[in-house]
């Protein structure tokens, strides 16, 4: 079994983006990302965190787009 398989539950990854509210902490931006790239979840949670300090907020501004762009 793969890694894409097992960190997706056995589907296969997705063809486009979208947020994934079932999986998700606040919007689903990072599920969303998570399932699309095949990255674990909690990595692009702390990927998001540690951006948002490095670049001063301007990481959650990304995020705030992507959630209100985003369906």
């Amino acid at each position: 079994m793969n890694n894409v398989t097992r960190n997706s539950g056995g589907k296969p990854p997705r063809t486009g983006f979208r947020l994934d509210k079932t999986h998700a902490k606040v919007f689903g931006v990072c599920a969303g990302i998570a399932d699309y790239t095949g990255f674990d979840a909690m990595l692009v949670r702390i990927g998001f965190v540690v951006g948002a300090i490095a670049s001063f907020g301007t990481a959650a501004l990304i995020y705030l787009a992507i959630a209100l762009i985003a369906d």
